[in-house]
């Protein structure tokens, strides 16, 4: 049975954004067809994850309540957004029922296993993984990259694309596949090619604010090889709001954004990942990363990255014009 509560007012959908965790909001009008076809899966997703006063459920009518639509941007629908304690914590653009259900289940797993001081292990839900707990207030927004506009500079060509350091799924380094020495056939990481060296273009399809990137490395050890292993990165640095990826000889002309030293005591024993906590107030309006990894972690030939996430907030949302329809596809 739906526990969906249509807003009516807007003091009241501010009251359930200070008396519930978080609030799940669906923005729609009675004309969007989008809206209608995904309407059924977000009744299902409410009557099966609202907790009273943990996650809430909610519909706003953008043609009647038309203050709450353009306090937070709405311009296309539907659009869904996640509230965590009055803060915007996630959001959804358009009729994409993968998303969305992943947002959900996440937001249901935070709530049912104690919120995010606990097991890092159980980040890997609703194949959503995360190499470490979020920092307090924000949220994982690597489902804005846009995963078309991914450009990568001398990786391994028989290894995984730029693609694989942003799936959703636990990497398969992680699952057995080191223990035993068996090379996973997923091949879902990256490696350099002829150096140790890696640039990687990262666009966004909106404004986020970036405040930890969160790397996972998971290097065979020299006794599990055959072949000499992959090291970690070591020296990165960053640049932000490129037009396009920089070429190697381009990048040590240009100042970077931020330059990161890792050291061995920053990487995670269990999830292999490092958190790299940014200088926040550098990386505000941002609409493209360039992550160049200027060399790695020893003296070996080849440096390995298995996943990379984005965690901060998104943007600044534009004032309310005329409302599109937005399909499946979220564009």
């Amino acid at each position: 049975m739906s526990k969906t509560i249509q807003i009516g007012t807007k003091g009241q959908f501010d009251g359930f954004l200070k008396s519930s965790k978080f609030v799940v909001a669906d923005f729609y009008a009675d004309w969007c067809g989008p809206c209608k076809a995904i309407n059924p899966l977000y009744e299902q997703l409410s009557a099966q994850f609202s907790r009273a006063g943990k996650v809430t459920f909610v519909k706003v009518d953008t043609e009647k309540q038309q203050e709450i639509s353009l306090k937070y941007g709405v311009t296309a629908l539907p659009t869904f957004i996640i509230f965590r304690e009055n803060q915007v914590h996630a959001s959804c653009r358009g009729a994409d029922a993968q998303k969305l259900s992943e947002m959900v289940k996440k937001v249901a797993a935070e709530v049912d296993l104690g919120g995010p001081g606990g097991n890092v292990e159980r980040s890997h839900v609703g194949s959503r993984w995360l190499g470490s707990d979020l920092p307090r207030g924000y949220s994982d927004v690597t489902d804005e990259v846009d995963i078309q506009g991914l450009d990568l500079l001398n990786a391994n060509s028989v290894l995984g694309g730029a693609r694989a350091l942003f799936e959703g799924d636990r990497p398969s380094a992680l699952d057995g596949e080191e223990s035993t020495g068996v090379e996973s056939s997923k091949n879902d990481w990256v490696e350099s090619d002829t150096d140790e060296q890696l640039m990687l273009f990262v666009p966004f399809r909106a404004t986020v604010k970036v405040h930890t990137l969160q790397i996972t490395s998971l290097p065979r050890s020299l006794s599990q090889s055959q072949v000499e292993p992959p090291m970690r990165p070591r020296t990165i640095q960053l640049y932000s709001n490129r037009s396009h990826v920089l070429g190697f000889e381009e990048a040590e002309d240009i100042p970077p954004t931020q330059k990161i030293t890792l050291e061995t005591a920053d990487w995670d024993q269990k999830t292999g990942t490092a958190k790299v906590d940014l200088r926040f107030v550098k990386f505000q309006n941002v609409t493209s990363l360039v992550l160049f990894v200027v060399d790695g972690d020893g003296d070996r030939d080849a440096v390995r990255i298995d996943r990379l996430r984005i965690i901060g907030e998104t943007g600044e949302k534009r004032e309310l014009g005329k409302l599109e329809k937005v399909g499946d596809n979220g564009d």
